[in-house]
């Protein structure tokens, strides 16, 4: 183990001379998760909105008023004119708009159901259920409001049994989006800068051939690759500190956790990116492979985590391949430590399976590069 703290040594002596390098390392992830953390929003708010009104009768109007007010529309015109419904659709003015026929007021006013024509625009199939879903919520509001009205003119309301749900959001009250994908960004950053610099920072020794030059010293395989590993280690522990304090200070997401148990786990996540890195520097014998061979991994792990498209939702042979994903484990155990407050109590299967899945790469990657030197 001699050798060990002169790799080292070597290793930050070479990123103080790469200054760009260093400044990539250390403010590339915190302004990468600034615009990830903000880019990553998954709330449908202010949807534009566009009502075509055929009635112009009192009914339609209040009901008209109702929409544009119900804070999840962005009112972007009335009209009364058909034609003008596709002209907004087609250029993308309004994503959704409602169609209220003539005689919708009478209908109603009649105690006969009035049908109105919600048209959405399905290029954004995400925003356009989202849309959807609050067009129908508006107008069931509105018709309960409006048959309420009616029958408080011949009914006494105070001899009318109610119910009332009373609706409790547990760990994520005010239901946004940023605190579910700002802790994920985490984990997706380390995954990303610890594999890219364990495998680009090994072959590029390959290419200057200083890794030949190491091999024929009395330092052991072991020690070489201990040494190379342990400075992406500890730039990892770093990056972890600082997107945390961006996360928790700027992003004002709290960690409801103990924060020393996600440092911890965080460690053991480490081991499978770190493991991940070596072996794609074992099958790689340039910088631009590395690279690519990096990204073919990477990409199926973050579409498959979970950490933007639910497991549950997706095709059961695709879930069942989702558990051999490191970072669906590591987004559990993260989410749970920042929403939830949960402790190792209840996140140890996660934990067990990311150190099992560590220890395994770690070491098939280790053995496969002393063979590849020896």
């Amino acid at each position: 183990m001699k050798g060990v703290p002169h790799l080292f040594r070597k290793e930050f002596l070479q990123l103080r001379r790469d200054r760009r390098m260093l400044a990539i390392l250390l403010v590339a992830p915190v302004l990468q998760l600034i615009l990830l953390g903000y880019a990553a929003n998954l709330d449908v708010e202010n949807v534009p909105l566009l009502i075509c009104d055929l009635d112009q009768s009192p009914t339609s109007r209040d009901f008209a008023s109702c929409l544009s007010h119900s804070g999840h529309f962005s009112l972007k015109g009335v009209t009364c004119n058909l034609n003008e419904v596709d002209v907004y659709l087609e250029r993308g003015k309004a994503s959704l708009a409602f169609v209220l026929p003539r005689g919708m007021g009478r209908k109603m006013a009649r105690g006969e159901t009035a049908e109105v024509q919600l048209l959405v625009d399905g290029a954004e199939s995400q925003v356009a259920v989202v849309a959807m879903n609050y067009a129908a919520m508006a107008a069931s509001a509105y018709a309960r409001s409006f048959f309420q009205t009616r029958l408080d003119r011949f009914l006494d309301r105070r001899k009318m049994g109610r119910v009332e749900p009373e609706i409790r959001v547990w760990y994520n009250p005010e239901l946004k989006s940023r605190n579910f994908m700002v802790p994920g960004v985490l984990g997706l950053l380390l995954m990303v800068l610890t594999t890219m610099l364990t495998s680009l920072g090994l072959v590029k020794e390959k290419e200057m051939g200083t890794l030949e030059q190491l091999i024929v010293t009395p330092v052991r395989p072991a020690d070489i690759i201990l040494g190379k590993l342990l400075p992406f280690f500890l730039i990892g522990i770093v990056d972890i500190i600082l997107v945390l304090s961006v996360v928790i200070f700027w992003f004002q997401v709290p960690v409801k956790g103990d924060i020393l148990l996600l440092f911890g786990l965080s460690l053991i996540f480490m081991l499978t990116t770190l493991g991940l890195g070596l072996f794609i520097s074992t099958v790689s014998r340039n910088q631009q492979q590395a690279m690519l061979t990096a990204v073919f991994f990477m990409i199926p792990m973050l579409i498959l985590s979970g950490f933007v498209f639910p497991i549950s939702t997706m095709p059961r042979p695709i879930q069942y391949l989702t558990a051999f994903i490191p970072l669906r484990y590591y987004l559990v155990i993260i989410r749970g430590l920042f929403l939830k407050g949960v402790g190792l109590e209840a996140l140890w299967p996660e934990a067990a399976i990311l150190l099992a899945f560590g220890v395994s790469i770690l070491g098939l990657s280790i053995q496969r590069f002393r063979k590849k030197i020896e």
